[in-house]
């Protein structure tokens, strides 16, 4: 898997720009290059919204032995997910145990590719990105430790927690301080820059425009992605009256979107 396939993957799930991927986020961007060149593991995390994984699309650019897995609920996914992008770069040990690609990859239970994931990083150059941790369970967190200590691979995890309630078992695993990387919402003027830039750019228009923005600032308390989705919004006719915009309704109605994405969010798999 090259750099640019482990960017495109990330890509693909958040479609981000080069701006939206490093804005104020130059200090935390080299932190994280540095260790990814390093091959320490690291627990990435911050609240929803923050940027984490457009953070990580910028760094892997430069990390073409990088294994960037979206979604790892269990450890049967885990290992699955890591066995099909071993496939994807044409691993040897994948690819001699898998002759029909994919096919055969599915037809394979869950403890024949754990070993064969486990053959293909033994004494590699790989690293793995674990993306969007849930409350991963105690199961989850011991194949995490396997990979990291019996594997000898470093792992970038990533939770979705300013406050560490999404990181669950796996924080043992990194207990030190500097293997923790946090991303925290933007200060307040740092917030103000971004959503004036970000309006700009979706050319957003209203005779209350800096009213409206200071509020964006305000009620996402400097999250880069509430303010895009408030900023986004800003563009909707049903929140257009006589070319202002009609703040109240759109802070209701994301917050209710918000509230509803969270409860969908808290169902975690058995």
């Amino acid at each position: 898997m090259t750099a640019r396939s482990n960017a495109d993957l990330i890509s693909g799930q958040t479609r981000p720009d080069a701006h939206e991927s490093i804005f104020g986020r130059a200090e935390e961007l080299e932190h994280l290059r540095q260790r990814l060149a390093q091959r320490r593991s690291l627990l990435l995390h911050g609240p929803a919204g923050v940027g984490k994984t457009l953070l990580l699309s910028a760094a892997l650019l430069h990390c073409p032995d990088a294994l960037y897995s979206h979604s790892n609920p269990t450890p049967q996914a885990l290992f699955r997910s890591l066995a099909e992008l071993l496939l994807a770069a044409r691993n040897p040990v994948l690819a001699r145990s898998c002759s029909n690609g994919s096919a055969s990859l599915q037809a394979k239970s869950a403890v024949s590719l754990k070993g064969l994931v486990r053959d293909a990083l033994l004494n590699s150059r790989y690293l793995i990105v674990l993306d969007h941790l849930m409350r991963p369970s105690q199961a989850l967190a011991a194949a995490i430790r396997e990979l990291m200590l019996n594997c000898s691979v470093p792992v970038i995890a990533v939770a979705r927690s300013a406050h560490m309630e999404d990181v669950g078992f796996v924080s043992p695993l990194l207990p030190d301080r500097r293997d923790k990387l946090l991303l925290p919402n933007f200060d307040p003027e740092v917030a103000e820059q971004f959503a004036a830039t970000f309006a700009r750019k979706e050319g957003l228009q209203a005779d209350n425009l800096g009213q409206f923005l200071a509020r964006v600032v305000e009620y996402s308390e400097g999250n880069p992605g509430a303010m895009l989705k408030m900023i986004r919004s800003g563009r909707d006719p049903k929140y257009f009256h006589e070319n202002q915009i009609k703040i109240t309704p759109l802070y209701i109605d994301y917050k209710m979107s918000t509230i509803s994405e969270q409860s969908g969010s808290r169902t975690l798999p058995k």
